[in-house]
C-alpha cells in the first residue's frame, strides 16, 4: 500500500465531510461518504478499522445536520 495514496485519499474523503457539494442533500452527502469508505476499503487503501471509523463519522456528520430537518416552525 503506498502511503501518498493512503493520505491523498483520506485528505480528499476528508474534505467531503467537511464540505459537501454544492446542492447535496445530508442524505446525498452521507451516501456519497459511505461509497467513498466502501471504495477505499475495496482498494485495499484503508482497513476494516479504519473504515469503520470512517462510517461512524460519516454518521455523525449525517446525525448532526439531519437533527433540525423538520423542527422548524409549522404555520397553522
Amino acid at each position: 500500500m503506498n502511503d501518498d495514496r493512503k493520505k491523498a485519499a483520506l485528505d480528499a474523503w476528508y474534505r467531503l465531510l467537511r464540505e459537501p457539494e454544492a446542492g447535496m442533500d445530508c442524505e446525498e452527502h452521507y451516501d456519497k461518504l459511505l461509497k467513498a469508505a466502501d471504495e477505499m476499503e475495496g482498494a485495499g487503501i484503508i482497513n476494516n478499522t479504519e473504515w469503520r471509523e470512517l462510517v461512524r463519522d460519516a454518521r455523525g456528520a449525517f446525525s448532526a445536520t439531519s437533527d433540525g430537518i423538520g423542527s422548524g416552525t409549522v404555520s397553522r
